[in-house]
This record gives C-alpha cells, sequence and structure tokens, in this order.
C-alpha cells in the first residue's frame, strides 16, 4: 500500500513533478496550493507525513506548522527559501521533523521522508522493552514516552533522536552522530537543528528545562542521556 503524502505548495509545476516521482517510489501525493485547504484537510484525512511550504498565497507554512503540531504528531518536512536560516529554526520550534531549502533535488526529499517514516518492524521476539530513567519510561515498541504519570508529546523526529540518546544512556553522542542516527546522513557545517530538537525534548521531559538533570550537554561533544538522573526533591 502507498503511504499517502499531503503537500502544501503553490508552485503548481513542483507538485506534478514531484507527484510523479514520488508516485515511482511507492508514495502517494496529495496536493493543496493553499494554506486553508491544506489545514483542513490535514486535520481531516489520515497522512503519513505532510510537506509545508513556508510561502503561501493565503498564509504561511510556519503558523500551518503550529496549528496541525497542535493536534498531530504527523511528521511534517518543511521547505525553505535557501539563505533563509531563522525559516528552518522557527519551523524546527514549532514541531517540523525536518527541513529542506529550495531549491532540491527530489532524491534528497524521498530520502528525508524514507528517515521520518522510518519505523522498524520487529517480530515478537524482537520487541524491545521499554527504558526507564528515574520517572522517564520511553517504550520504542509503541513510541510513547511517559514521565511519571504524564503522557510526553513528541514529534516522530524528536522520539528517534531521544532513543537513539536512551539506547546509548551514559555515553555521549556527537551531533554528527545523533543525525547519521535519526536522518541517515551527515549534517552540514552550519546545521544546528539538533541543538534545537535538544531544546524542544527538554521542554518536554526536564521539571526545571533551564536546569536538566536527564539530557545533559557535554561540551565539545554532544549530549548524552543520563542513566541515573537526580530526580528532584
Amino acid at each position: 500500500m502507498k503511504r499517502r503524502i499531503l503537500m502544501v505548495e503553490d508552485d503548481e509545476r513542483l507538485a506534478r513533478m514531484l507527484g510523479e516521482y514520488l508516485g515511482e517510489h511507492g508514495f502517494e501525493l496529495v496536493h493543496r496550493a493553499d494554506a486553508q485547504g491544506g489545514l483542513a484537510l490535514a486535520l481531516r484525512d489520515p497522512f503519513d507525513a505532510l510537506i509545508l511550504d513556508v510561502m503561501l498565497p493565503d498564509g504561511d507554512g510556519l503558523s500551518l506548522c503550529r496549528e496541525i503540531r497542535a493536534k498531530s504528531p504527523v511528521p511534517i518536512v518543511m521547505l525553505t527559501a535557501r539563505g533563509e536560516p531563522m525559516d528552518r529554526i522557527v519551523g524546527l520550534e514549532l514541531g517540523a521533523d525536518d527541513y529542506l531549502p529550495k531549491p532540491f533535488d527530489p532524491r534528497e526529499l524521498l530520502a528525508r521522508l524514507r528517515a521520518v517514516l522510518r519505523r522498524p518492524e520487529r517480530t515478537r521476539s524482537e520487541l524491545r522493552a521499554p527504558l526507564r530513567f528515574g520517572r522517564l519510561e520511553i517504550d520504542p515498541e509503541s513510541r510513547q514516552v511517559r514521565l511519571g504519570e504524564r503522557e510526553v508529546r513528541l514529534t516522530a523526529h524528536q522520539f528517534d533522536l531521544l532513543l537513539a540518546l536512551a539506547e546509548r544512556a551514559g555515553r555521549p553522542v556527537s551531533r554528527d552522530r545523533l543525525t547519521e542516527l535519526v536522518r541517515g546522513d551527515t549534517p552540514g557545517p552550519f546545521d544546528r537543528s539538533v541543538d534545537v530538537h535538544v531544546s524542544r525534548i527538554r521542554a518536554a521531559i526536564e521539571d526545571d528545562p533551564k536546569h536538566p538533570r536527564r539530557l545533559l550537554t557535554v561540551r565539545g561533544v554532544g549530549y548524552v542521556l543520563t542513566r541515573d538522573p537526580r530526580e528532584p526533591e
């Protein structure tokens, strides 16, 4: 069965080209050219992932991303103008899983879609038990995170980052290695998207994000998830 992707993009020619290309690789692309139509469809119909352009005729993809993320954890890839790093940072902070600057190679978009949609299929004997770190529980199979009795809401990309750190708990992991583990490629020299995502994860799992006890920065190296976090008294 083809995976359904909603693309909200006002460039009709680009949408047609991507629809044909992605269709050859197991995807069904549904296209809307305006923010309002895209929002209504995204909230009404089930999609495996969304592709949102930042610039739209009746709004912007960043606001659209925020509205969708408030109601759905569906993976989101933002399309941004090259040379506009602030759009990328804001998009990630609003809950996007990845971004791609225009112009881009359709093969790169395909790779990024596959990365955000990656869900390893396992037999019953291979099912992984939840990982626990104090009150923090990460379930690799249900892809759920809990902090005590509270369910923690993360995007698909943020969950993958947290899981990669949890599976290497106690060991610092570099930003480049995290990107390779989660996205399957090597980040560019100025790509700081991991830092943005880590900030969002901290906001979700830390009692005091400004003074983290679980997800720590290792200066000059990267990040580490502590095995035995110091729980607040």
